[in-house]
């Protein structure tokens, strides 16, 4: 038999807190045949929980603690009609909105290169929740190679091997192109529901627009016949000159990777997926 601490007390965290003003207004017209309300909302949150690293005293590398604060201002709009109301024909239609700006304004945590740039985002001062970041893009070399600049240094294929995804210094973090949130900061939905005697049919759509997407890692420095090729491949760098038509990288020949370490062409070509040049916006509509 034997007895595991698995984490230590914590005797400074408390509960997260928020203060927040709501102003709202809910009306009808026509019998409330059209409905409509509307919210502004400002909120400042405090001692948000998170994790933390320590120095290991006491055996954790890390731990939960009230770490950040975050301020937040946004709208809420909905509209709903009943538009047709018949004894064997119904039609209704709800129209939602809302919009929401958030910011963080004191975080204590530890970020790197992959944390910012990781496609899930990350949080850090200054930004909103879940922002995403990307290693500035700079173009092809006359080889087809992607060229970076990290920390007011140019990144080439001669240098590869200097990339550090674990970097933490805080003015090469600096440097990283930020991109946007990666949730949207505008979303809704718009519903219409018919129906007739016993049958009912529902048309809804959503939407969201204002974030950003991390295009999937499909670049590597050498593939083999069991990978299935994207189409973007289609517009690769392959002869000298296409370096100014496209910001496709070239697929590296034995020779090349031979000649520039095939480790480090590796952490080239993953900068490359995490760069400026695999970032998309997440605008969305479903039906």
């Amino acid at each position: 038999t034997g007895l595991e601490i698995s984490m230590l007390g914590n005797s400074a965290l408390t509960y997260e807190k928020k203060h927040e003003l709501n102003v709202g207004l809910s009306t009808g017209f026509l019998n409330n045949r059209i409905n409509l309300e509307f919210d502004v909302y400002w909120r400042n949150n405090f001692d948000l929980l998170g994790r933390t690293n320590t120095q290991g005293t006491g055996g954790e590398i890390w731990k939960y603690a009230n770490i950040a604060d975050m301020k937040s201002h946004g709208v809420e709009f909905t509209l709903s009609t009943r538009n047709i109301n018949k004894k064997n024909f119904k039609w209704t239609t709800d129209f939602t909105f809302s919009w929401s700006e958030q910011e963080i304004t004191n975080l204590h945590t530890d970020a790197n290169i992959i944390n910012l740039v990781r496609g899930t985002g990350y949080n850090l001062e200054g930004y909103a929740p879940y922002s995403l970041f990307s290693i500035p893009f700079t173009g092809l070399d006359a080889e087809g190679f992607p060229t970076f600049e990290i920390g007011g240094e140019t990144i080439t294929k001669d240098n590869y091997s200097s990339i550090n995804f674990q970097e933490t210094d805080e003015e090469v973090l600096k440097s990283l192109k930020y991109e946007g949130p990666t949730d949207p900061v505008y979303t809704g939905g718009f519903g219409n529901t018919l129906t007739y005697k016993n049958l009912r049919l529902n048309v809804f759509m959503t939407y969201g627009f204002g974030n950003v997407v991390r295009m999937n890692q499909i670049f590597k420095s050498s593939y083999s016949d069991f990978y299935a090729m994207s189409n973007e491949f289609k517009n690769r760098w392959m002869v000298s000159g296409d370096e100014n038509k496209t910001d496709i990288p070239t697929i590296a020949s034995q020779r090349q990777l031979t000649e520039y370490g095939s480790s480090a062409v590796q952490k080239g070509y993953n900068a490359y997926n995490y760069s400026s040049a695999r970032i998309a916006k997440g605008d969305f509509i479903r039906m």
